[in-house]
């Protein structure tokens, strides 16, 4: 019964890392996902960006960009 009850106790100390392991994969794809979102979308958001620092230092300018793109 104590062998028994070492070894069980054993396994799961072996289980700490383990988890450690899946929040560094999980992490990992999070991170590539969004390094993907920002290749694919990265000219969109930067030209929305651009439009806001234009209507920024010219109030009066022109804001299709703004209202075609994102509204």
């Amino acid at each position: 019964m104590l062998l028994w009850l070492q070894s069980l106790l054993g396994s799961m100390k072996k289980e700490d890392g383990q988890g450690m392991v899946e929040y560094a994969l999980l992490i990992g794809l999070i991170a590539v996902v969004v390094i993907v979102v920002l290749v694919v979308l990265g000219d969109t958001i930067a030209d929305f960006f651009q439009s806001i620092v234009d209507t920024l230092t010219n109030p009066e300018g022109d804001t299709s960009f703004i209202n075609n793109k994102f509204l």
